[in-house]
């Protein structure tokens, strides 16, 4: 029987480790099929407090693991299979074996939906991205472009023109999935403009490896043309790692995680942190946050089935 399980090792993942390690629990962290989470495709984080000149986002992953490890956390490659509660405990399935736990820490992340275009994962941190609040900073004044049609792409397109030349916001029907709010918001903004009825086809990128335009298909016409952008950020959704829980945790209907009181979940002894309940805010500094409260949660909760 372990004391607490932590599934995940992103920002949150490993924050609650660090907490519930120096409060003397020695949590089984499992790195699941991405391990250090999103972070550990990410170039340079210049967000997280605390480094001036930016960090790596692999270093950073790299730093709370250690750190974590100092104070006794234990790290496992396994992934969540299957999840039962049961009295007094929760079980979970890794690789096909039962482990039980007293409390259970779910901070498995939310992935990304990419385009499933050649070469797409070693262009991430190159001239690709999901996230304009991270990377935004680092294309000025150059032309970059969005794909998507929601809220999400509306509000990276005009987060984006604080620093591009150029926001092309390209969209496979004639016209925009996001509330009116938004869309009239990016279509008015002088920076951004919309390319209807089209897909990506192409990254095309320099001698380098970095991005350098794209290909892009007209789906009426078929027709091609290369666009010249630096950057292009995906804004499809994120799905988040929730699979394993499904009927068992409460989720909304995209499938995160539902937290009351704090991080807890509808199972006693069972806490969310980070992006796998968190699809507003989806930053480091957020997720660690979440991740410290989590532990501390959980602490409170074992703390009360064993009274001192």
């Amino acid at each position: 029987m372990e004391k607490m399980i932590i599934v995940g090792t992103g920002c949150a993942g490993l924050t609650a480790a660090i907490y519930a390690a120096r409060a003397n629990f020695a949590p089984l962290v499992l790195e699941g099929h991405e391990p250090g989470g999103q972070l550990s495709t990410t170039t340079l984080v210049e967000n997280f407090p605390g480094f001036k000149e930016g960090i790596d986002g692999p270093e950073l992953i790299m730093n709370m693991k250690a750190q974590a490890e100092r104070f006794g956390a234990r790290f496992q490659y396994a992934t969540v299979e299957a999840f039962e509660p049961a009295t007094g405990h929760v079980r979970v399935k890794l690789d096909s074996q039962w482990v039980e736990t007293q409390s259970l820490v779910v901070a498995s992340g939310a992935s990304a939906r990419w385009l499933g275009l050649p070469r797409e994962k070693e262009l991430v941190g190159h001239g690709l991205t999901s996230c304009a609040t991270c990377d935004g900073a680092f294309y000025r004044n150059v032309p970059v472009c969005v794909i998507g049609g929601g809220d999400s792409a509306c509000e990276e397109a005009s987060f984006l023109t604080r620093f591009a030349s150029k926001v092309y916001l390209i969209h496979r029907r004639d016209g925009l999935r996001a509330s009116k709010i938004m869309a009239d918001r990016a279509l008015a903004n002088p920076k951004i403009e919309p390319i209807w009825h089209t897909e990506l086809a192409e990254y095309l990128t320099d001698d380098s490896g970095e991005m350098r335009a794209v290909t892009l298909r007209n789906l009426k016409s078929g027709a091609t043309r290369e666009l010249e952008v630096k950057c292009v950020f995906v804004a499809i959704g994120h799905v988040p790692n929730t699979a394993p829980f499904k009927g068992q945790l409460d989720m909304d209907e995209n499938g995160y995680l539902l937290q009351r009181n704090g991080t807890q979940t509808n199972i006693p002894g069972v806490f969310a942190a980070g992006d796998v309940a968190d699809h507003v805010y989806r930053q480091a500094i957020t997720a660690a946050g979440q991740g410290c409260a989590a532990a501390l949660d959980a602490e409170r909760y074992l703390s009360h089935l064993e009274p001192h």
